[in-house]
């Protein structure tokens, strides 16, 4: 393992959540102006840190050097956008799922139609759901049936509080629904199985990438792609390996301005373009550089080397995502039942 790595993360980590909670008590006359908060999900920390210094510069290129400041905060996809509901004043969101955005529309904070105001349903990048096995796969994990063995410790995290872990569930859901013989009874009773093999459950995705890489939990962690990647060539290359499965889901993330907000604090502009930067050919390379597929058909071709060519399904075809929240994650729903310890 690269300890300089790690310890410059954690710093990153500390850092992130500083600011996060420094902004979120300024009162909103104290705004300054040209800055910017992000509040996005887990495993996005370095992608972000190395945007917010491209769009800054971009930005004082392009407007007679006026300065811009960034900051992100991080943490689990449906905790951030209840914190920004509750009134964390975020300019814009770049979250796990587009149901936790939804929910701020709902709340009148953004347009309903928020998906059509960008490119690609306003998903700047998309990612899948892999697993992360110990160097050598030495539990022999290949596909969604070797989860369940006996002596396979799974972790993922808690899709109450995560948008990578509902990703997790559903890719597992979906797997088990496109199995001969597979039913809404039958997918139930492969997650009750899953999940009697976790362990613990994190607050978020980079929360469960940690308990794996660097505590040493678990045989397998259910994982973004970005994040296996990361861990399996950035820090740990000979302690790890990344196990695609023949089929799983296509994550999409979406991002969106909060109007309301942008608009009290005088930077609505800034926050319009720092979105859009992210479909430029600039933002996209930065994506591809941390592991997220580019939607740019020749970017996402310039790093084919990158990211393996895999079967998915989408989360249309379980229903769109208001059906997936109230079916499966509400209180009661089937992850509740499933998951009851």
């Amino acid at each position: 393992m690269k300890p300089s790595f790690l310890s410059n993360r954690r710093a990153f980590l500390q850092a992130g959540l500083g600011c996060a909670a420094l902004l979120a008590g300024r009162p909103r006359g104290a705004w300054a102006a040209g800055t910017l908060l992000n509040v996005s999900y887990d495993p996005t920390r370095e992608l972000y840190q190395e945007v917010d210094r491209a769009f800054a510069a971009q930005w004082a290129r392009t407007h007679g050097g006026a300065p811009v400041m960034v900051r992100t905060s991080h943490g689990g996809s449906a905790a951030q956008a209840r914190s920004v509901q509750e009134g964390a004043p975020a300019d814009v969101v770049t979250l796990g799922l587009a149901y936790d955005i939804d929910m701020l529309a709902a709340s009148g904070l953004l347009p309903a139609n928020w998906q059509g105001l960008l490119p690609h349903n306003a998903t700047p990048f998309t990612s899948t759901i892999v697993f992360l096995v110990r160097k050598g796969n030495p539990k022999g994990i290949h596909d969604w049936p070797d989860l369940i063995r006996d002596g396979v410790q799974v972790i993922t995290p808690n899709p109450k509080t995560s948008g990578g872990a509902r990703w997790n569930y559903l890719a597992a859901w979906g797997w088990e629904l496109r199995q001969s013989g597979g039913t809404p009874d039958t997918a139930r009773a492969y997650l009750r199985a899953l999940f009697s093999h976790v362990p613990v459950l994190d607050t978020g995705a980079r929360g469960a990438t940690n308990s794996f890489v660097q505590r040493g939990s678990g045989d397998v962690l259910l994982a973004w792609e970005d994040e296996a990647l990361m861990a399996a060539r950035d820090i740990g290359p000979d302690q790890f390996d990344i196990v695609v499965p023949p089929l799983t889901i296509l994550a999409e993330p979406p991002v969106a301005v909060v109007e309301r907000n942008a608009k009290a604090h005088g930077t609505l502009e800034i926050a319009r373009a720092y979105l859009d930067f992210l479909f430029t050919d600039a933002g996209q390379r930065i994506g591809a550089k941390h592991y997220f597929r580019p939607v740019t058909p020749s970017i996402l071709a310039e790093n084919r080397a990158t990211f393996a060519d895999v079967a998915t399904f989408d989360i249309a075809s379980l229903g769109g995502w208001t059906q997936v929240q109230k079916t499966h994650f509400a209180d009661g729903g089937v992850f509740d039942g499933i998951y009851a310890r």
